[in-house]
């Protein structure tokens, strides 16, 4: 049986609010599960003790029998220092842009460069007149 850490819905329509669990992967994610370990509310400040209310000795009890947090769930854990932040993937390759894109992203990088050298000498040419006067 894999068991996995996670969240499940409760609270009414477009006011969520969920309960972390530790279930069988197989359950419904609103459905049967082993231990409750806390709660977690988005709608409320970042900054608020009762956004995110865990007990971390639970936690760290299912994670060290092999029980998985969910991504999410692992970037919240990371914030409270229970386990390791998920790495996140590098952008894929079919959203990368193609050749030609970059070649116009270069051109433009470049024009930008000109324009700020030629304002740079813009500047200093009138100082040097200036001074030598």
């Amino acid at each position: 049986m894999a068991v996995r850490i996670r969240l499940s819905r409760g609270g009414s329509k477009k006011r969520p609010f969920y309960s972390i669990v530790a279930a069988d992967q197989r359950a419904p994610r609103d459905g049967r599960f082993i231990e409750k370990l806390g709660t977690y509310n988005p709608l409320l400040p970042k900054d608020h003790e009762q956004r995110l209310v865990v007990d971390a000795e639970k936690v760290k009890a299912w994670i060290q029998k092999g029980a998985q947090p969910t991504e999410r769930l692992q970037k919240l854990f990371a914030n409270l220092g229970i386990c390791k932040a998920p790495v996140l993937r590098e952008q894929p390759k079919k959203s990368a842009p193609r050749a030609k894109t970059i070649e116009r992203l270069k051109e433009k990088e470049e024009k930008a460069k000109a324009a700020a050298e030629a304002a740079k000498a813009a500047e200093a040419a009138p100082a040097e007149t200036e001074s030598a006067e």
